[in-house]
């Protein structure tokens, strides 16, 4: 069973397009200085090479913007031709110097117009209106050049990084973070400005979670279908930073929603994208490969189960979207395995049934050759594809 997707707006960002019915993408981000043109393009080079389809990199100040002519040049001397996204702070006009550059431009409406100075204050209506009025004149000529250059925009809405103002009426919440964006997003649409993709993007999942399903409610009361970008920001490395953007990604890609991901880890920024491939694919978001299912073990199984699932793995892996089951005995083997294509059933003491789908077609095949009979079936029912 697929997730129903949220139907939204297509976003072009440069030669890749986001939401509608497109793929899924995947994005990563620099680590290097990106006045270092060098350490940036050897980076690309790595994010390139593992398929990462839009890269971003952070714009801290006018030598940031300076540096990307010759990134791009080198880019192209290599042939690598990657969306780049700006990651802007704190500096409006770094963002409007930026779109001449870039296919995408990234603010966080937390600090784009306003500088935190954790005020406590009550804002009246009208103060509040002010305020508003103030952060659209400052987000004017940042439309203006993202219309003269073609380039989109993400509201980046970070928790913990809201504006006094949202702080204040909204507090440090959901609630919060989903008015900073939308203060942004009215304003943009007043001035027919529609290229623009939101996050919501928290290091705690269920906050995460929550700001964009609320996101998505609001939006759809004010007739908005702008695309997503989802990630759970800072997850930390190894294995909690996986199971931490696992949940926040995954639970949200469940709930069909999702046009963008990116895993955030504390490690090397190629080592995020099979991170998220393995997410798009558990979800059956995107497929990459060939999906398996296989039982924990038990004292019914007589093979060994994780050896020879390791052996069908890398006979099989390279099969997009065909589903093999491996099971370690006939008690739940045929039911559990009902999704699958192809299964390979333990029948007895390194006996083996197979089947296709729901149907069990050979019995009894001795262990030394049911991987190669496994094969052999694929191959009949037209599943087969060579490794490239």
């Amino acid at each position: 069973m697929l997730p129903i997707r949220r139907q939204t707006n297509t976003v072009s960002i440069g030669s890749i397009k986001i939401g509608g019915s497109e793929p899924i993408r995947i994005q990563s981000m620099l680590t290097s200085d990106s006045t270092n043109v060098d350490a940036c393009i050897e980076e690309i080079a790595r994010l390139d090479a593992v398929d990462c389809e839009i890269i971003r990199l952070t714009v801290p100040n006018q030598k940031s913007v300076d540096s990307l002519p010759a990134i791009r040049a080198e880019m192209l001397k290599r042939g690598i031709e990657r969306p780049l996204v700006a990651d802007v702070h704190f500096n409006p006009q770094l963002a409007v110097n930026v779109c001449e550059f870039v296919e995408k431009v990234r603010i966080n409406p937390g600090n784009y117009a306003d500088r935190k100075k954790f005020e406590v204050r009550e804002y009246t209506d009208a103060q509040y209106q002010e305020e508003l009025q103030r952060v659209e004149e400052k987000l004017l000529p940042l439309v203006e050049n993202l219309k003269k250059y073609s380039c989109a925009l993400r509201i980046g809405t970070n928790h913990g990084s809201l504006s006094d103002r949202v702080m204040n009426r909204f507090g440090d919440t959901p609630e919060g973070m989903v008015e900073s964006a939308l203060e942004f997003l009215r304003i943009l649409r007043r001035h027919d400005f529609e290229e623009t993709i939101l996050s919501m993007k928290s290091s705690n999942p269920l906050v995460m979670i929550k700001a964009y399903r609320l996101l998505v409610r609001e939006m759809d009361a004010e007739n908005m279908h702008y695309p997503l970008h989802l990630g759970v920001t800072e997850a930390g490395n190894e294995l909690d930073g996986r199971i931490k953007s696992a949940v926040g990604i995954g639970t949200l890609l469940c709930d069909g929603l999702g046009d963008t991901i990116r895993v955030s880890l504390t490690e090397p920024a190629e080592n995020e994208i099979p991170v998220a491939r393995s997410i798009l694919q558990s979800t059956r978001s995107r497929i990459y490969n060939a999906d398996f299912i296989s039982c924990p073990s038990c004292g019914r199984t007589f093979f060994d189960l994780e050896s020879t699932t390791e052996q069908i793995k890398a006979c099989t892996s390279h099969l997009k979207g065909v589903k093999i089951a491996v099971m370690g005995c006939v008690v739940n083997g045929p039911g559990e395995m009902a999704d699958a294509d192809f299964g390979y059933v333990g029948a007895g003491p390194d006996k083996i049934n197979l089947y296709h789908g729901q149907s069990c077609v050979e019995h009894n095949i001795p262990a030394e050759h049911a991987v190669q009979r496994l094969i052999c079936l694929i191959k009949e029912h037209g599943k087969w594809v060579d490794p490239a």
